[in-house]
């Protein structure tokens, strides 16, 4: 098995280089943090580098293996941009990002046009990836992806299960942004229902206990439910959190995927609108509605706090 680059050590790539070295692969590393990386080479033995350049050097020859764990957006790109020159004919990079799929198509071409080949991965499985192993979605050129196979097996929930070679460059993220379209229209679903429960006071509903319940047999079980159900068994008024829920960008790009294509997708789309109500985008439209209703039928407005 060859050495493998990790190119960013947050809460997703440093578990990611915890699990690839506890499966024995060799791993040397690059954080823009280097304490993050010598902290991170101490408990785990991997290679800790200083540089990007530093890095290609220790991976040694062409075909190289570069994996990225960074934010979508500016930063992928502007290591992207230092990485390029330093990449052979043959080598691989590895975008594990939450990356807009179109990007990935363009960054696939641009890179393939000297010889890199561009694999995008989607990856699920949050802080729980580490013990149980991450859900890979992986778009690229076939040959590519059989390189990537020894680190994919043991990055895995099993070396056959739970990753996917999906198809071209850009299928992997695409098929990832449709996931996590799913996931907001599962945790709405979840959350509008349990307010319902909540709300039905003459009932006085255990909510922690209806949790465990469905997470046996009921056909809404899911990981999801295994989250809420523990974390509803600690408290149900949850008045100690903020109503905020923010959106990480995959969402609206599922919802103009949807626009585009001129498939209905209602469910993801309306729980992507509701986490921007979450986000105080509904503040001013509410107060509009209640001023109108006040003005057709004298109804009382409420004074905001000032």
């Amino acid at each position: 098995m060859k050495k493998i680059g990790m190119i960013g050590l947050g809460r997703m790539g440093g578990n990611m280089a915890r699990r690839l070295r506890r499966g024995g692969a060799a791993v040397a590393a690059y954080n823009r943090s280097f304490a993050v990386t010598q902290q991170m080479a101490a408990e785990t033995g991997l290679c800790a580098v200083e540089t990007l350049p530093r890095l290609m050097e220790e991976l040694g020859d062409a075909p190289r293996i570069v994996w990225l764990m960074l934010p979508a957006g500016e930063a992928t790109r502007q290591t992207i941009d230092i990485l390029a020159p330093l990449l052979q004919a043959g080598d691989i990079l590895v975008d594990g990002g939450n990356a807009f799929y179109k990007d990935s198509q363009r960054r696939a071409g641009e890179l393939g046009a000297n010889g890199v080949r561009f694999v995008d991965v989607g990856v699920s499985g949050g802080v729980w990836g580490l013990a149980n192993g991450y859900a890979m979605m992986v778009g690229g050129e076939q040959d590519a992806v059989e390189q990537l196979k020894p680190f994919l097996r043991i990055l895995a929930p099993a070396p056959d299960k739970g990753w996917l070679h999906c198809g071209p460059a850009g299928s992997g993220h695409f098929v990832k942004m449709v996931h996590n379209g799913i996931e907001y229209g599962m945790m709405q679903a979840f959350a509008e229902g349990f307010g319902l429960m909540k709300g039905k006071a003459e009932f006085g509903l255990d909510l922690a206990a209806i949790a465990e319940m469905w997470r046996h047999g009921s056909v809404v079980r899911s990981w999801l439910l295994d989250l809420s159900a523990e974390f509803l068994q600690k408290d149900q008024t949850l008045d100690a959190v903020a109503p905020f829920v923010a959106d990480s960008g995959e969402g609206r790009w599922t919802a103009f995927e949807a626009i585009e294509q001129g498939v209905p997708a209602p469910v993801m789309s309306l729980a992507l609108m509701m986490r921007f109500a979450t986000q105080g985008a509904n503040d001013y439209p509410a107060r509009l509605l209640a001023m109108m209703r006040n003005g057709f039928g004298g109804h009382a407005v409420r004074e905001g706090e000032k």
